[in-house]
C-alpha cells in the first residue's frame, strides 16, 4: 500500500534499502505525509480490506509484468518490484472506466491525496506543530498566536460578495 500511495504522490526514499518509495520526486510524499495512517486510522472500517487490496493491486501488477515481459523480484511484493513508470501505467490502468474495481481505487487515491494535502488524520494545528511534509510543502499557514486562522485577505482577491447588513462584528448572522 506505501507503493501504491508513493505512485499517487511520489517523495524521496526513506533510505538506500527503500523498495516501496522508488524515489521519483525529490521532497515528501504521501508515504511521508502519513498516508497509511489515515488508511488504517481507526475512524475507518478499511484497515481489515488492505491486505485484501494490496493482493488485488500485486495481481495487477503479476498481470501487467507479465504482458510486458516485466521480470518481477522474488524478495518483495510483485508492484513493489516495479520500477516507477510502471507502477504509474499499472495505477492508471485502475483507473479506467471499465475497471470493475475502479471505485476501490478512487476511494484510496482520495485518501491518499488527503493525508498529504490535509494531513486529515491528525489535528491541523498539530500537523503544523510537528511539520507534516505536505501541509509544510503546500505552504499551509500557521494559525494565529491565539491558535485560531484568519485569513484577512480574500482567496480571490477581492470579496465575492458584501456582508448582509445585519452581520455582527464577529461575522455572525444576526
Amino acid at each position: 500500500m506505501e507503493a501504491f500511495a508513493d505512485t499517487l504522490v511520489p517523495g524521496e526514499r526513506r533510505g538506500p534499502s527503500d523498495r516501496a518509495i522508488a524515489g521519483a520526486a525529490a521532497g515528501p510524499g504521501a508515504v511521508q505525509a502519513g498516508a497509511i495512517a489515515l488508511l488504517t486510522a481507526p475512524e475507518l472500517p478499511l484497515a481489515p480490506l488492505l491486505p485484501g487490496i494490496a493482493t488485488l493491486l500485486d495481481a495487477r501488477a503479476t498481470g501487467y509484468a507479465v504482458t510486458h515481459l516485466i521480470l518481477l523480484p522474488l524478495d518483495r511484493p510483485p508492484f513493489v518490484g516495479l520500477a516507477f513508470n510502471h507502477r504509474t501505467a499499472v495505477t492508471a490502468g485502475l483507473f479506467q472506466p471499465d475497471d470493475p474495481d475502479r471505485p476501490v481505487w478512487q476511494l484510496l487515491s482520495f485518501l491518499v491525496g488527503l493525508a498529504f494535502d490535509t494531513a486529515a488524520h491528525l489535528h491541523t494545528a498539530q500537523a503544523l506543530a510537528g511539520g507534516h511534509p505536505g501541509l509544510t510543502w503546500i505552504g499551509f499557514p500557521p494559525p494565529g498566536p491565539d491558535g485560531l486562522w484568519r485569513f484577512p485577505d480574500h482567496s480571490y482577491g477581492r470579496a465575492l460578495a458584501a456582508p448582509h447588513p445585519a452581520t455582527t462584528p464577529s461575522g455572525s448572522p444576526a
